[in-house]
């Protein structure tokens, strides 16, 4: 079965590289839906957010693929033949959101799987990571040093 995890992904975070981890062991594809929202207004258009997930990836994950999207995530799903959406959940307040989403797309005939954050990655979210990034560009944080990162160079998560 095909699965499409759907996100703005600005950025892509280590929280996102584990879920896509975790969802290609429990189908046969997984694509990575870069995904424009209107209520967020992100860093850049979904083609170079798209082009910045296909960094991080692996290559021998050849099951996962990367796409943009502007439209509804049910409409691809019915276009591309794709069977379920992943989301993942850090928080009680992500579930209550999600589960909404959940049920508009099941009334869309696509049903959703919910995948729990890692709990060492809970706290990080793109917000968190975009403010990051502005402390560093401020000459404050360096996360190289001040923050293990659980992804490495190359893109690959570390064992913990």
């Amino acid at each position: 079965m095909r699965a499409v995890y759907p996100g703005s992904f600005d950025p892509f975070t280590p929280g996102h590289v584990n879920v896509v981890d975790r969802a290609r062991a429990l189908f046969d594809e997984v694509v990575v839906l870069v995904a424009v929202n209107s209520v967020k207004q992100p860093g850049s258009d979904e083609e170079e957010r798209a082009t910045a997930v296909r960094a991080v990836l692996p290559v021998e994950w050849t099951s996962v693929t990367v796409a943009a999207w502007s439209g509804l995530t049910a409409t691809y799903c019915r276009l591309h033949d794709v069977g379920v959406i992943v989301r993942g959940v850090r928080h009680t307040t992500d579930l209550r959101a999600e589960y909404q989403l959940a049920a508009m797309n099941q009334s869309l005939g696509v049903p959703t799987v919910f995948l729990p954050a890692r709990p060492e990655l809970a706290a990080v979210s793109s917000t968190a990571v975009r403010l990051a990034r502005r402390a560093v560009d401020a000459g404050g944080w360096r996360p190289e040093t001040d923050c293990p990162s659980p992804v490495s160079r190359r893109g690959s998560v570390d064992a913990q």
